[in-house]
């Protein structure tokens, strides 16, 4: 992809992870001010890390969406045993663990589009995975580009993975068929 180098990702299992979160509709490009909102109530909560992490998760594709209808949540991971019942100013919701593809994303924020259009242009048609559309990308925010030097974002890009499988057996073989790969046992 133009004006991306070459990145190795990694393929990782996930836990499943509980979260707070406040979602914004409008434009990905535009200011993002329900970060900062999260991060006041996350603050107020001691919930920040290391022992928590925020995540981002963009909800359309804007190639398909109207920019004025993309939908954004910014997350941060909450504890086991949190008292969500005390807290009615803040959603909650749980983000399904399995297995991902790793990008490690830092550059300036408006590049990070070319990050998925690399995942999911490249990386994934050329990988024995396909995206697992039953679970959200997270962006699990590592820095905050205001404080960078040179305003970049430090982001783990995570794109749900599964490899498609077909069993078939025939005389005794059992054949196991993935999109891109089989396996004779």
């Amino acid at each position: 992809m133009k004006g991306m180098d070459m990145v190795n990702i990694e393929v990782k299992q996930l836990p499943a992870y509980e979260v707070a979160y406040i979602r914004r509709t409008g434009s990905y490009f535009e200011p993002q001010d329900h970060w900062m909102s999260l991060m006041q109530w996350a603050i107020e909560n001691g919930l920040f890390p290391p022992h928590q992490s925020f995540i981002g998760i963009s909800l359309d594709d804007p190639n398909f969406v109207e920019d004025s209808n993309c939908r954004h949540d910014a997350c941060v991971t909450i504890p086991e045993g949190f008292d969500k019942e005390k807290h009615k100013e803040i959603n909650f919701k749980k983000l399904d663990g399995g297995l991902y593809a790793l990008y490690p994303f830092y550059d300036t924020p408006e590049k990070l589009n070319f990050a998925y259009q690399y995942m999911f242009g490249e990386w994934l048609p050329n990988s024995v995975y396909i995206p697992d559309d039953e679970r959200y990308n997270l962006e699990f925010s590592l820095n905050n580009p205001s404080d960078d030097p040179d305003g970049k974002l430090k982001v783990d890009l995570l794109v749900p993975i599964k490899i498609e499988i077909l069993k078939l057996k025939y005389n005794n073989i059992s054949i196991t068929v993935g999109m891109r790969c089989f396996f004779i046992s």
